[in-house]
């Protein structure tokens, strides 16, 4: 079973016309055929993309007429900040299942609205602030380099993009590989959390193991770690290891993404880490022993 994302998904770019969106629609075009279908640009509909090596897609001046003309099922965002919530807005309202927004910067403001479209919505938003989504070897949404991916049955849930490629690539040089790899964003308003991932993991045969990386700032990795604890209950567990980035950060200083603050006492990652401990996650020292760390997890 795929998570989210196979070789069969379609994917409209919003944000085509710009560098960042052509790059990485390149990229992901050469990625074992991503199924890239088409481009978003109010003013360009008709009109075709070109890439550096010769690929094309046609231009649609409207997320609700790319969906139609080619049966995309999800769509990526590279649109700038100032029009990036408008962007996930269009595809929400185009029903459009899978929405990935790469975009950093975008104003919470804009992202609590967002949000409230979304709670009532068929779509599913991934990011914003993200690297993206990767299934080795059938799909690559975002900017994740695909080159270090390998197949194999590894989960990985991150709301750091630097550490989510250092998860993917110390799990492929272990030996493990990824079944699919998912970097959720480090803003505070967003889409995805981590038990959504969580429950997808767990609820997946090729899935055997999970690493889960957060960062100071919010509840996310102690609702994630109830969540963990809650279904082992159930008598649903896999091995798992994790790490908290941001650790020596001091109270009150925004390190690196806007949601890595600790506020009011809250968010640090000592909490965090015990929190992750006592439902029997794996907690690495550093980032250069995730690979390691989960190793030691599977063998118990």
């Amino acid at each position: 079973m795929s998570i989210l994302v196979d070789k069969n998904t379609k994917i409209l770019v919003q944000g085509l016309t710009g560098k960042t969106g052509t790059f990485h629609t390149e990229q992901a075009l050469a990625y074992h055929g991503t199924k890239m279908v088409g481009g978003i640009h109010p003013k360009k509909g008709g009109e075709t993309w070109e890439g550096s090596k010769g690929e094309t897609l046609p231009i649609f001046a409207s997320v609700a007429e790319g969906k139609q003309k080619t049966g995309a099922n999800a769509s990526v965002v590279y649109v700038p900040p100032a029009g990036a919530a408008a962007a996930i807005i269009e595809a929400i309202e185009a029903e459009i299942p899978l929405i990935v927004c790469i975009t950093e910067g975008i104003p919470v403001l804009d992202m609590v609205r967002v949000k409230a479209k979304l709670d009532k919505s068929k779509s599913r938003l991934i990011g914003p602030n993200c690297p993206g989504i990767v299934t080795p070897d059938q799909c690559k949404i975002g900017i994740m380099p695909g080159n270090i991916f390998r197949k194999g049955s590894v989960g990985v849930v991150s709301r750091s993009g630097t550490l989510t490629y250092e998860a993917v690539f110390q799990t492929t040089n272990a030996g493990l590989g990824q079944t699919t790899a998912v970097g959720i964003g480090g803003d505070p308003v967003k889409g995805t959390e981590f038990i959504d991932m969580l429950e997808m993991f767990l609820a997946d045969d090729e899935t055997k193991s999970i690493i889960m990386i957060g960062e100071i700032g919010g509840s996310a990795e102690e609702d994630a770690a109830q969540f963990i604890k809650d279904e082992a209950k159930r008598g649903r567990r896999k091995p798992m290891a994790g790490f908290i980035a941001g650790r020596t950060a001091p109270p009150g200083r925004t390190m690196g993404h806007a949601g890595a603050v600790i506020s009011g006492g809250k968010g640090g990652a000592e909490d965090k880490i015990a929190a992750m401990e006592s439902a029997g996650i794996k907690v690495s020292p550093s980032p250069a022993r995730l690979g390691t760390t989960l190793v030691e997890a599977i063998k118990g």
